[in-house]
């Protein structure tokens, strides 16, 4: 490629980030106009811009399908019903609340990805807030760092992880005893913040539940129907992948999609143009964007000439370039989406790797089943950790926090870069020093 279109690709990247940041810009009307200006660039065409974004059809597919599910269900009025029970269960107490949505998300987070649980229980946050009578953006930003960090626990928790885990071919019981412990350890640390970081909701009492409104639930045999098509959804989720024919969580979630449309139809609880309308399009076009623009980067040979500058930086000192890995990732991910960065990393990692001779060039084919030496694997560990807890750090920096963005705004409050920053950067400094600390003394003393 020509320097120019490599150039003019970090220009429209930065300018991209800068815009979101400086929030001058919807993030959405900044990612879509920066992906477009690539392809009337002839940076790429559109087909090849369409092509990037069908290489992430799992995700995107994965996204929608759960956002209709949900939808679907709003009527039956269970958000506010099982919400109205979680503040009751805590005894109106801020403190036993907030410790309640790490002990709700957690184990969910251990079994499905974590912007889909987002997705199933963010939307009970808004009504709870309301009736404990707080904002809920602090408890949407408590939800997406418990649900990035819980993400950790296993190698289907977050797709950053599994994206890694599956370039380095790691058993889902390898991860287990490998690397969940720095999940554990990356839950705690968001524990450990909540009194400084959420110290006003800590501190919440509401003393008279009486007063606690208490919303009935809506159709209930429209919800038992409903409960049937949610649970064979989320047993499919945790078992599809390892069927003798194979099933991904985005077939499933489309599936169940299809199948929510269809009752809600039938049932005439709602219309299909009502929930269609209601989906949040702006995540999915923002992500769509982000791929493309990711996509300008790896077509112009900027990741390629990265993994160069890697290998002549660090050599091959293993130590020296887990830990630069992880932060430097980290911090990557606190502005790129981790999904994106990942999908964007692993062959630069792996080309490094290669080039500095710690691993045969077999390697670097796409269908490698083999082991890699158990010497480089720290590298990856490394950069699974710092793109899983960097993106903690900011707005953008992984699909959850956008996720919940969308959600917050639907809900009539926007989450604004600099509110989100505001709890991010401690958090993520924590997780990464934390992180690196165990990643030091598990894998590389």
């Amino acid at each position: 490629m020509e320097n120019w279109q490599a150039v003019f690709s970090v220009i429209i990247f930065i300018s991209v980030i800068f815009l979101i940041m400086t929030e001058w810009v919807h993030l959405t009307i900044a990612a879509l106009l920066g992906a477009l200006l690539l392809v009337f660039a002839n940076i790429m065409t559109l087909p090849e811009a369409v092509g990037y974004i069908g290489k992430s059809h799992g995700t995107l597919g994965l996204f929608f399908g759960v956002m209709v599910l949900v939808r679907a269900f709003e009527p039956t009025n269970i958000f506010s019903y099982i919400a109205t029970q979680i503040v009751i269960l805590a005894q109106g107490s801020g403190k036993k609340l907030l410790l309640g949505i790490v002990a709700l998300v957690t184990p969910i987070c251990a079994v499905l990805p974590n912007a889909t649980t987002v997705m199933l229980l963010a939307p009970l946050i808004p009504p709870m807030a309301q009736e404990i009578g707080v904002n809920f953006v602090p408890l949407l930003i408590l939800m997406v760092f418990v649900a990035n960090s819980a993400g950790l626990l296993t190698l289907v928790g977050d797709p950053a992880t599994f994206i890694v885990g599956d370039a380095v071919n790691i058993s889902f019981l390898d991860y287990i005893w490998n690397l969940s412990l720095g999940g554990v350890l990356a839950v705690v640390s968001v524990i450990v913040a909540l009194p400084f970081l959420f110290r006003k909701i800590w501190n919440t009492r509401l003393d008279d539940l009486a007063e606690l409104p208490h919303p009935q639930i809506n159709h209930p045999r429209v919800l038992m129907v409903g409960g049937l098509i949610v649970g064979f959804v989320l047993i499919f989720f945790v078992i599809g992948e390892s069927l003798p024919i194979p099933i991904s969580p985005a077939a499933v979630a489309l599936l169940g999609a299809a199948l929510a449309l269809l009752l809600s139809h039938h049932s005439r609880i709602d219309t299909v143009n009502n929930i269609l309308r209601d989906v949040d399009w702006s995540t999915l076009i923002f992500f769509m964007s982000t791929f493309v623009l990711i996509g300008g980067l790896d077509k112009t040979g900027v990741i390629q000439g990265l993994s160069g500058i890697l290998g002549t930086i660090l050599g091959k000192n293993i130590l020296l370039g887990s830990l630069v890995l992880l932060f430097l990732v980290g911090i990557l991910s606190s502005v790129i989406p981790n999904i994106p960065l990942v999908v964007a990393m692993v062959p630069l990692l792996k080309q490094y790797i290669v080039n500095v001779g710690l691993a045969p060039a077999e390697v670097l084919a796409s269908d490698y089943q083999g082991q890699f030496p158990p010497e480089v694997l720290p590298l990856f560990y490394a950069m699974m950790f710092g793109a899983t807890l960097g993106g903690n750090g900011t707005l953008v920096g992984a699909s959850s926090n956008i996720v919940a963005a969308g959600i917050s705004e639907q809900h009539g409050r926007r989450i604004s870069f600099k509110t989100f920053l505001h709890y991010g950067i401690p958090v993520m400094l924590l997780q990464l020093v934390t992180s690196a600390l165990y990643v030091l003394v598990r894998f590389l003393l």
